[in-house]
């Protein structure tokens, strides 16, 4: 395990980010803590800062895998932390030896988090919805900042259907409203958010997009 001074940083109360994992390229996990029990959402970093982090919060009860590349250390990670792990049922066969609870459309945590199925990164790219501060939607890689901080879709060589992605920000756009979406915590490119700690007025940005242009 390695040691590193990076610690975790609060974004909005009870909602932390890691700092970006070197095993997930660049990935940013997340930790939302709950009543219910603590959810994290992609690997952060194997080091000691953030294990001590994790057990003073009270540990880990789900740990939502948001996209294949955030993947990691992931079966380290249950062993030591002693949670469920929660991925898609389509991505569910990459961690064969690692115990999982897998979702096809929806998976309800809490009262208060929900995971749900956005395919179009990858086939079982997902993003995990928590209703503090008005709304708040982890992304993993779905929607990601642009160099200028606005929130989209990224085409990439590696991108598994671009039609279906486009249609998954469509359904986000469908299920949310501005009242219930605030702010977007995205799994990677957080340096383009130049200081902000996440994505502000997220419904009304993500309707300025013109999908049919991307």
């Amino acid at each position: 395990m390695a040691n590193s001074n990076k610690q975790p940083q609060i974004i909005f109360d009870r909602l932390w980010a890691f700092a970006p994992n070197r095993q997930t390229l660049g990935g940013t996990a997340y930790l939302i803590v709950e009543n219910y029990g603590n959810i994290l959402v992609d690997c952060p970093a194997r080091t000691l800062e953030n294990q001590s982090f994790l057990s003073k919060v009270g540990g880990v009860g789900w740990l939502v895998i948001t996209h294949r590349g955030g993947i990691g250390e992931v079966k380290s990670l249950q062993q030591q932390l002693g949670c469920d792990v929660v991925v898609q049922e389509q991505e569910a066969y990459l961690l064969p030896d690692c115990p999982t609870t897998s979702f096809a459309t929806e998976l309800i945590l809490t009262p208060q988090t929900k995971v749900f199925w956005t395919p179009g990164h990858s086939p079982g790219s997902a993003c995990v919805y928590n209703t503090a501060q008005a709304g708040i939607l982890c992304t993993g890689r779905h929607l990601l900042p642009n160099p200028e901080g606005q929130p989209t879709p990224l085409r990439t060589p590696k991108t598994f259907h671009w039609p279906r992605q486009l249609k998954s920000v469509q359904q986000i756009l469908d299920t949310f409203s501005p009242q219930t979406l605030t702010y977007l915590c995205p799994g990677a490119n957080t340096g383009f958010l130049r200081g902000e700690r996440a994505i502000a007025n997220a419904y009304e940005r993500l309707a300025r997009l013109d999908l049919e242009a991307l």
